[in-house]
C-alpha cells in the first residue's frame, strides 16, 4: 500500500439510500449522488465513503449482501456506478467502497448451498453446530438482539450470525472462502476504486471453540469471544498480501471490540490495515445491555477516549476521527446541544474533529447540522436492530414508551432520514414517497438555507476544513491535552516542527472563564461571528484556534 493521501483527507460518508433520489422511486441512488457531486466538492472534503450498494434483501440496510458483484437494482446499474466514480475522480475525489467480509445474506448462492446438507460443498463456508439438546450451541447474544445462533430446520443444525439470522456468518478458517472474498476484492480494486472500508473485520477470526459467554456486558462479551481472534493479524496479513499490496488502495478497518492494547497489531505497515476506526467514545454511554441500555457519559470520560487513543497512534499506526455515521445518532443531538444552540454546538464538534490527529470522517447531513428524528411509535422505524430491539423489551415487560425514549436517543433510525436538500416537499429529497419519514424540521435547517448564509453550519465547516487544510500541524502534528480548572472545557494543544495551535471547547450551555491569557495570540477560527484575540471566558459552546505566540509559519 504505497499510497498515504488518507493522512491528508477529510472523508465525507454517503448514506445512499437516504442521500438523494434521482427518479421519484423514494429512495435515494447512484444518478442522485452523481447530481451533488459538485455540492461534495464545494464543501472541501477530499474522498466519499460510501455505504454497501451491493444486491441486498436490505434486511439490515445493505450489509446483507447477496451479491457482491452486482448493484442493488433500487441504486442503478453497474453503469451508473462507473459514471459516479468517474465523476468522482474528475473532480480529484477518492472512492472509499463499504465491503462486508464477515458475513453474506442468507440469500446468497454460498448459503443456499451450504443449507441443503451438512457434506454440501459449501457447508464449511459458514458456522454450523449441532445444539445442546433444545437449547442453541452456546449463550451468545447477537447484536440485533436474542441468540446469535439459529436452528435451520433441513439438518437440524445451528448457524451462526452476530448480527441478523439473514446474516449467517462467514467462515474464514475456510481456505477455500478466503480466495472466494479475495476475488471479490480484486474486481472493485480492478475498477479503480481507491479504499475499501472493512465492515466489522475484527470478527473475521473469532473464537472458534464457542464456549458460553461469562459476562453480562455485551461490549465486554465483543471483546472477548467475538473479535480479535486467535488468527485476525494472519487473515489481515493474507488479504494484505495476495490483493492489497498489489494495488494502490487504502484501507480502514471498522474494529469493535478492538484495545488501545492491540490495535497497533492490526496496522502494521507490512502488514496491517492503513487506519481503524474505534469505538471509545461511541459506546461509553451504553451500559452491559448495549444499545438500548444507555448509561450517563462526562465530558471527562469523552476527553480521556481521546487521550488515550492519540496517545496509542502518537508513534506508528494511524487512526481515525467521527462523532456519528449511520449506525448511531446525529452528532449534534449525542454530543451537543441541537436546541438553543444546535449551531454553535455542531461548529464546535467541527472544530474539535478537524483539529485532531487522525483522518476525519463526516456523516452526510451533519455538515448543515442535521439532528435527531423523533419516532412517535415503533411502527415508524425502519431499523431492524430497533424492532428486535423492542421485541426482547416486550418480553421483559417494558412499554412501548418507555423503549422509544431509549430508541430516539440512541436508535440508529437517527442518522438515516433522508438529507435535507431544501424546505420544500420531502426536503428536496424526492419527488416521491421517501422511503423513510423525512425530519420535520427540514424547513429550517437544509443547504439551501445555508448555502448564502456565511454564519451557518455550512459555512463554518468548509472554514473548518480549509483550516486543516492550510495547517500541517492540525493534521501531522503532536497532541497533548491540557488540564483546566473547570470540567465542561476540553483544551489541548497541537504541535509541529515548532508551530503550536491551541484549541479550546466549551461544552457547556454557559460562559465559563477562560485560564490563558490570549491576547498576544492569532485567532485562526472560532465559531461566533465576533471573537476577541483577548478573551476572558468562552461563550455557551464556543469554540476558538489560536496560533500561539512564537510559533513558526506553518
Amino acid at each position: 500500500m504505497p499510497s498515504s493521501w488518507y493522512k491528508d483527507a477529510v472523508v465525507y460518508q454517503i448514506y445512499p439510500r437516504s442521500f438523494k433520489d434521482s427518479n421519484g422511486d423514494g429512495i435515494g441512488d447512484l444518478r442522485g449522488i452523481i447530481e451533488k457531486l459538485d455540492y461534495i466538492k464545494s464543501l472541501g472534503v477530499t474522498a466519499v465513503w460510501l455505504n454497501p450498494i451491493f444486491k441486498s434483501p436490505n434486511d439490515d440496510g445493505g450489509y446483507d449482501i447477496s451479491d457482491y458483484y452486482s448493484i442493488q437494482p433500487e441504486f442503478g446499474s453497474m453503469e451508473d456506478f462507473d459514471a459516479l466514480l468517474d465523476g468522482l475522480h474528475r473532480r480529484g475525489l477518492k472512492l472509499i467502497m463499504d465491503l462486508v467480509l464477515n458475513h453474506s445474506s442468507d440469500e446468497h448462492p454460498w448459503f443456499q448451498e451450504s443449507r441443503k446438507s451438512k457434506d454440501n460443498p459449501y457447508r464449511d463456508y459458514y458456522f454450523w453446530k449441532k445444539g445442546n439438546g433444545v437449547a442453541a450451541p452456546n449463550n451468545w447474544p447477537s447484536f440485533f438482539g436474542g441468540s446469535a445462533w439459529q436452528l435451520d430446520e433441513a439438518t437440524g443444525e445451528y448457524y451462526l450470525h452476530l448480527f441478523s439470522r439473514k446474516q449467517p456468518d462467514l467462515n474464514w478458517e475456510n481456505k477455500t472462502l478466503r480466495e472466494e472474498l479475495k476475488k471479490i476484492m480484486r474486481f472493485w480494486l480492478d475498477k479503480g476504486v481507491d479504499g475499501l472500508r472493512l465492515d466489522v473485520i475484527t470478527a473475521i477470526s473469532k473464537r472458534t471453540d464457542f464456549p458460553h459467554t461469562d459476562t453480562h456486558d455485551f461490549n465486554e462479551t465483543i471483546r472477548k469471544f467475538y473479535t480479535n481472534g486467535p488468527r485476525l493479524k494472519e487473515f489481515i496479513s493474507e488479504i494484505r498480501h495476495d490483493v492489497l499490496d498489489h494495488y494502490p488502495v487504502i484501507t480502514v478497518g471498522e474494529g469493535p471490540g478492538i484495545t488501545p492494547e492491540n490495535a497497533l497489531e492490526y496496522l502494521d505497515e507490512k502488514d496491517g490495515l492503513s487506519m481503524i476506526f474505534h469505538f471509545g467514545h461511541m459506546f461509553m454511554d451504553q451500559g452491559p445491555g448495549g444499545r438500548f441500555d444507555p448509561k450517563p457519559w462526562s465530558l471527562d470520560d469523552f476527553k480521556k477516549v481521546f487521550e488515550v487513543w492519540n496517545s496509542t497512534f502518537a508513534h506508528r499506526g494511524w487512526g481515525s476521527v467521527f462523532l456519528g455515521n449511520h449506525d448511531f445518532s446525529r452528532m449534534v443531538s449525542r454530543w451537543g446541544n441541537d436546541a438553543e444552540y444546535r449551531q454553535e454546538s455542531a461548529k464546535l464538534l467541527f472544530t474539535l474533529m478537524l483539529c485532531m490527529p487522525g483522518t476525519p470522517f463526516i456523516f452526510q447531513g451533519d455538515e448543515i447540522g442535521m439532528t435527531n428524528f423523533t419516532l412517535k411509535n415503533i411502527s415508524e422505524s425502519k431499523d431492524i436492530e430497533t424492532l428486535n430491539g423492542w421485541n426482547e423489551a416486550k418480553k421483559k415487560g417494558e412499554s412501548e414508551e418507555d423503549f422509544l425514549k431509549k430508541a430516539n436517543y440512541a436508535g440508529r433510525d437517527n442518522a438515516r432520514t433522508p438529507m435535507q436538500w431544501s424546505e420544500s416537499l420531502h426536503a428536496g429529497f424526492s419527488s416521491g414517497n421517501p422511503w423513510m419519514i423525512v425530519n420535520p424540521n427540514h424547513a429550517q435547517i437544509n443547504v439551501r438555507r445555508q448555502e448564502d448564509d456565511p454564519d451557518g453550519v455550512l459555512s463554518f465547516f468548509k472554514r473548518i476544513v480549509r483550516l486543516r487544510q492550510k495547517y500541517a500541524t492540525l493534521r501531522e502534528g503532536s497532541y497533548q491535552s491540557i488540564e483546566t480548572p473547570n470540567n465542561e472545557l476540553f483544551i489541548f494543544l497541537r504541535e509541529n516542527l515548532g508551530e503550536k495551535i491551541m484549541v479550546a471547547l466549551n461544552f457547556s450551555s454557559r460562559a465559563i472563564n477562560f485560564p490563558f491569557d490570549t491576547r498576544e495570540n492569532e485567532l485562526l477560527l472560532g465559531n461566533y461571528r465576533t471573537a476577541s484575540t483577548g478573551i476572558n471566558q468562552l461563550r455557551p459552546w464556543e469554540a476558538v484556534v489560536f496560533k500561539l505566540k512564537n510559533s513558526d509559519e506553518s
